[in-house]
């Protein structure tokens, strides 16, 4: 017998003064059998980066055709592609080709710094790609904000992030590793 996803509830409030946008999410989070805490939180966090009306969760883990998060205009035209952790190179070809900006978040640092050293010259040439680090200590401290049910804010300023969660708070700096070309 298969194991079924936990569902997560998150009701999450996006303060954005970088992108101009302040929004409340109702979101459901299904957290397949083989993912943790630290990984869901993660894709979490990368939906606030990047939250728009459009944008959701996708099957991720369970489908290998699809992101873990995504964003798709009327036309049903892949608008916005999100990955987590360490993808193969054609994996990233193959979104980057499908989509109109692709997203990377690495979050386990050490592997995934040279994970990035042994791709950053063949990932140079796209154009639609941005590659987002995480720090150990703050997919850590996220993990520890996972519940079955959440209430999280998340404000972003300056490239400066901070999420919270009742009396916990996390101040977050994503490093940088590639930006996507305008």
């Amino acid at each position: 017998m298969a194991l079924k996803s936990t569902i997560f509830k998150a009701e999450l409030q996006i303060t954005d003064m970088d992108r101009n946008y302040y929004q409340d999410h109702q979101l459901t989070i299904a957290r397949h059998p083989s993912e943790n805490d630290e990984r869901m939180m993660v894709r979490l966090l990368a939906f606030a980066l990047n939250a728009s009306e459009t944008l959701q969760f996708t099957k991720g883990l369970s489908e290998d055709d699809e992101p873990d998060i995504w964003q798709k205009n009327f036309s049903d035209e892949i608008e916005l592609w999100i990955e987590l952790g360490q993808p193969d190179e054609k994996r990233i070809r193959k979104a980057c080709g499908r989509s109109r900006r692709v997203m990377i978040y690495v979050y386990q640092y050490r592997s995934g710094k040279a994970w990035w050293e042994q791709h950053q010259n063949k990932l140079a040439r796209f154009d639609n790609l941005a590659v987002v680090a995480i720090s150990d200590a703050v997919v850590t401290a996220l993990g520890e904000m996972a519940q079955r049910a959440m209430r999280l804010q998340c404000t972003v300023s300056d490239g400066q992030l901070w999420f919270t969660s009742g009396d916990q708070a996390i101040e977050i700096t994503p490093e940088i590793w590639k930006y996507v070309k305008e």
